[in-house]
């Protein structure tokens, strides 16, 4: 998979790449992540990015131009599958759509910044818009890199085990069950016996269990879908 990010802050992406998962996704030559500054491609001497809103209001809106000079660069180099923007104004970010990501060759993520980017980006050259949740950050790098985590971990090979993956929260719409580890007692409190028995079927009946109660009582929408 080939990931190329499109940003005015390359400096805030750098760093959760070279850790953990994705790290080690980018050193197998499983997942290749490229950052590409928005400035390179402003206009005029002092690369300018942005502009003020027609109608007026708060706010600058980044142009058309700049974008457009760099993803229409990516497109003649190859075919993308999907151009995704990070924006609040969007379906929030689950895990059926990571997993459907994790599927894709080539990906464009176009983040946000300031009051972000002008109507005719998204109308041109966007196939998808995400958001991370009903709230607004200074721009759109840590949504990207929270999106990349999300996909990346996904793609065969990446954790070492794949079962891991397979039972994270969300991936049946249920919440994880409790885990626990050593030490079996802890100040009084103890690890249920179930978990302790080697039973494994009634192991995950238990897991099942308290998944599904635990969902109730936190995320009872995901029970609806």
């Amino acid at each position: 998979m080939r990931i190329d990010i499109i940003t005015v802050a390359p400096e805030l992406l750098r760093s959760p790449f070279e850790h953990s998962m994705m790290k080690r996704a980018i050193d197998k030559g499983l997942a290749e992540v490229h950052f590409h500054n928005l400035r390179d491609y402003g206009i005029g001497s002092y690369k300018k990015l942005d502009d003020m809103q027609f109608g007026g209001g708060a706010g600058m809106v980044l142009m058309i131009e700049p974008i457009a000079k760099c993803i229409e660069k990516l497109q003649a180099e190859r075919t993308y599958d999907e151009i995704i923007y990070m924006t609040p104004d969007a379906k929030t970010l689950n895990q059926a759509t990571a997993n459907s990501l994790s599927l894709k060759e080539n990906i464009i993520i176009l983040t946000g910044h300031y009051k972000g980017v002008d109507q005719r980006v998204r109308d041109k050259y966007i196939t998808k818009e995400i958001s991370i949740g009903d709230y607004v950050l200074t721009g759109g790098e840590l949504a990207a890199a929270i999106l990349c985590d999300a996909v990346i971990r996904l793609i065969p090979g990446v954790l070492g085990d794949e079962q891991s993956a397979l039972t994270d929260s969300f991936q049946d719409n249920l919440l994880s069950p409790p885990v626990y580890t050593r030490p079996s007692e802890y100040e009084g409190m103890k690890v249920p016996d179930i978990l302790l028995s080697g039973n494994f079927p009634k192991i995950e009946e238990w897991r099942n269990e308290k998944a599904y109660e635990r969902t109730q009582l936190i995320r009872p929408d995901l029970l609806d879908d």
